[in-house]
């Protein structure tokens, strides 16, 4: 048999071995940071989307069709995301999940929508993403930045009521964007703090600031800070015999912060954005994923679950036109390993949302 007449037949059994109804390709991206400093999201994104796209065609594809999975690298640089974006236009993509940095995301997505791509960003969490977002097929399947403080004061409120409130920031922007947020939607709620105050960061002595609390009788403490300060204040407030609970966000999820406070950090409750390696719905995932020696960790799991919920939001649309797949996505519900997810009318999902933690014994343990 000639070597022309060989490859006719391996095409022809090709074909013949696709799922019926599946004649064509659909492309679609992961975009992200793939190598240099946030590397490992990149490999996380690739690995989840890798393998939904090989789930999904397991299963039939989208629509009939075969997916067909595009890498690029953004490098988390607003040019190269532009870049990349057009030339993933080039491929003919129908939806992108990325980016990864805002610093991408939002450049890109201006792209994207005037392309007719879908973007779902499962790692960017600016507001400014979805608040200004150039259009209707512009998504994300992460937490918003300000969505901890709504979270942190409504349960200060509901939880600390009655209770003697301080509320602390470190004047930085993350520390006081986190505690105006957490001051406006407490009081609004009818919980009125204690004292507010802001200290200098970088600082060894707290002495007078805990004098302060202990002075005012304080119950509990909510602090927008890193762990450094934290872990600082925490040891001085056990120093002078003020027993009061320490809140606070998602930087103190590390191991740094126990490395200053010590055993006293313990009990100190923190608000982070739910773990996906925690969920029921996502085990399976992350089985095959390890028994592959790939990562499992945040970024892929949310990838897997954004191109599950794009290919459910195709498959309702009948189609993969920006137009029907968007509003699809805008008014469905989505079955995926992260859960149930929806998307408001602004783009923003409902999972993963903020819950609250407790280091316990040295670990972080969900309350």
């Amino acid at each position: 048999m000639t070597t022309s007449r060989l490859a006719i037949c391996v095409s022809v059994l090709a074909f013949c071995l696709l799922p019926k109804g599946a004649f064509a390709e659909i492309p679609i991206a992961v975009a992200g940071p793939m190598k240099g400093q946030f590397g490992q999201i990149g490999e996380q994104m690739q690995a989840g989307a890798e393998l939904a796209v090989a789930d999904i065609n397991a299963n039939g594809g989208v629509n009939g069709e075969l997916l067909r999975l595009e890498v690029a690298d953004d490098a988390c640089n607003a040019d190269k995301a532009v870049a990349v974006a057009n030339q993933l236009i080039g491929k003919g993509v129908v939806f992108v999940a990325g980016h990864f940095c805002f610093s991408a995301s939002i450049p890109a997505s201006e792209v994207y929508q005037e392309a007719g791509i879908i973007q779902i960003s499962p790692g960017t969490t600016l507001p400014k993403y979805t608040d200004e977002r150039p259009g209707e097929g512009i998504f994300r399947l992460a937490p918003r930045d300000d969505r901890q403080g709504q979270v942190a004061g409504r349960f200060l409120a509901e939880e600390f009521g009655t209770k003697q409130i301080a509320i602390l920031h470190d004047k930085t922007a993350y520390g006081k964007g986190l505690t105006d947020a957490v001051k406006s939607v407490m009081n609004d709620l009818g919980t009125i703090e204690s004292i507010a105050l802001g200290f200098d960061a970088g600082e060894n002595d707290y002495r007078a600031l805990v004098s302060q609390l202990k002075l005012e009788g304080i119950d509990v403490v909510y602090l927008g800070g890193y762990h450094p300060e934290a872990g600082l204040i925490k040891l001085e407030m056990e120093r002078q015999g003020l027993d009061a609970l320490l809140v606070s966000g998602d930087a103190l999820m590390t191991e740094e912060y126990l490395a200053v406070a010590g055993p006293i950090g313990n009990g100190t409750i923190l608000s982070y954005p739910e773990v996906p390696r925690d969920l029921q719905t996502s085990q399976a995932v992350i089985s095959v994923l390890e028994e592959r020696g790939l990562p499992a960790d945040r970024y892929a799991l949310a990838t897997y679950a954004a191109i599950q919920a794009w290919a459910q939001a195709a498959r309702a649309a009948g189609d993969f036109s920006s137009e029907t797949v968007a509003g699809s996505l805008a008014n469905g519900s989505f079955e995926t390993i992260l859960g149930t997810v929806e998307f408001n009318e602004n783009g923003d999902s409902n999972r993963p949302d903020y819950v609250w933690y407790e280091w316990r014994n040295g670990d972080p343990v969900r309350r």
